[in-house]
């Protein structure tokens, strides 16, 4: 695990523009924000969207990322709450997500030593692959 960089922060804060003007403190049905940086340096950002089988907002950050084109992902992070101040780590549907479409992604998690990144293929040992 490595500690934040100032590009760490410049993305943890792309989620948190993401969540703060969508936030739904009525119906909690938006209450996560995620980002993602790319290869080239683009960020792309996505909010929850909450169903029975509703859409993460990692995914709906990488499907925006993927939409435009992009393949190469370097780092990724979700924040929760009105203000976006509660690192998540991702689910278990993200993390085989993640192990599919950006193995080598650098995720950024909270720690008890406080936030740091790992690549995403750290976080789903023993991943189902596709031959």
């Amino acid at each position: 695990m490595t500690e934040l960089t100032e590009k760490d922060l410049e993305l943890i804060d792309a989620a948190r523009r993401a969540i703060i003007p969508n936030y739904d403190a009525e119906r909690f049905m938006h209450t996560v924000g995620a980002a993602v940086r790319t290869a080239g340096g683009r960020i792309y950002a996505g909010i929850n969207v909450y169903s029975v089988h509703g859409a993460c907002a990692e995914q709906v950050a990488l499907g925006a990322a993927l939409t435009a084109g992009e393949r190469e992902f370097t780092d990724i992070v979700a924040v929760r709450g009105p203000e976006g101040a509660e690192l998540l780590p991702p689910c278990g549907n993200c993390r085989q997500l993640l192990s599919d479409y950006a193995p080598n992604c650098r995720v950024i998690i909270p720690t008890p030593a406080g936030p740091r990144k790992l690549p995403a293929k750290e976080l789903l040992p023993f991943a189902y692959e596709v031959e």
